[in-house]
């Protein structure tokens, strides 16, 4: 028999990590599929997307952005969130009768967005108190409304590209309150592979990953010519950088630009992933570019993730 004293040494410790980590990536794989939607306004509703009821089903409207357009260029509100997706069709009617058809589905707001009206959206707080008070109160209305679940951070440039601290307070701050108030149950994140970018969400996730639930990583935006094995390296390198975070591949539909990776190479690696029994799960960039496609990526997502 060993001593209780043993089971605190080093050599256990390591015969332990030795047995855990197996076993930790087993049941790697989930049935989580994240739909981004509303952004191009191309009259793209709810019930067009095929749903898989044998996944869990997140539509995220795009986007609430804290800017007034009042002015030309916008110019930004300290966290006083307004609507800037298609509310023609994604109205607050619409949500609650998606999420009483399917029991599956819930809705989340994404926060921040790349532009409004052609202009750069910055992350602009003139102070942590300030920002966080604006931004709960406007942000409490909104989800309210809309009947909404969860928040997406998706702000991609910054006023102080230096200054991790008042993006990780305001950020961490906000998600941790709506939480506490009930609120929303559930918070994601959606960097990319940005020098900038990354030091701003991992500064909020070393701090605050224990009220943050997935990680939207911007796959799609490496370099098109990104192979299928080099795809799985880059989502394990994230896997790294977010620890313990529920990281979601992903890939894009909208075929604007040949700089982004392509929907097939992105498939193709989630379909890697998953015989590799990581795959957390996968998110779709966007419903309104899908549209014209007849969904076929959300489909052939859904049921791998299904499988």
């Amino acid at each position: 028999m060993y001593s209780s004293s043993f089971f605190s040494t080093p050599l256990f410790l390591s015969f332990l990590a030795c047995i855990l980590a197996p076993m930790a990536v087993l049941g790697a794989n989930s049935n989580h599929f994240t739909e981004y939607i509303g952004a191009l306004f191309r009259g793209v509703k709810f019930s067009d997307v095929p749903i898989n009821s044998s996944v869990e089903f997140h539509y995220i409207l795009s986007f609430a952005i804290d800017y007034s357009v009042a002015t030309t260029p916008p110019a930004p509100t300290n966290g006083e969130f307004g609507v800037f997706w298609d509310t023609e069709n994604l109205s607050p009617d619409a949500v609650s009768a998606i999420k009483q058809n399917y029991s599956n589905v819930k809705v989340a707001v994404s926060l921040g967005g790349a532009t409004v009206n052609g202009y750069n959206v910055y992350f602009n707080a003139t102070s942590v108190e300030s920002w966080v008070s604006n931004a709960v109160s406007s942000l409490t209305t909104m989800i309210q409304q809309y009947n909404l679940d969860g928040i997406d951070i998706d702000y991609e440039s910054f006023s102080n590209e230096n200054d991790t601290d008042t993006f990780t307070e305001c950020i961490g701050q906000l998600i941790k309150t709506l939480k506490d108030n009930g609120v929303i149950s559930f918070a994601s994140i959606a960097p990319f592979a940005n020098p900038t970018v990354q030091s701003m969400y991992q500064a909020l996730w070393a701090k605050y990953s224990s009220i943050i639930d997935y990680v939207n990583f911007q796959f799609y935006a490496y370099s098109a010519d990104t192979t299928v094995d080099q795809y799985v390296q880059y989502y394990d390198e994230q896997v790294s950088n977010y620890p313990g975070g529920n990281v979601l591949a992903s890939f894009m539909t909208e075929n604007t630009s040949t700089s982004v990776i392509s929907a097939d190479t992105g498939f193709s690696a989630c379909q890697e992933l998953k015989s590799e029994n990581k795959l957390y799960g996968i998110f779709i960039w966007c419903a309104d570019a899908s549209l014209s496609q007849g969904f076929t990526y959300e489909i052939q997502s859904q049921a791998l993730l299904a499988s």
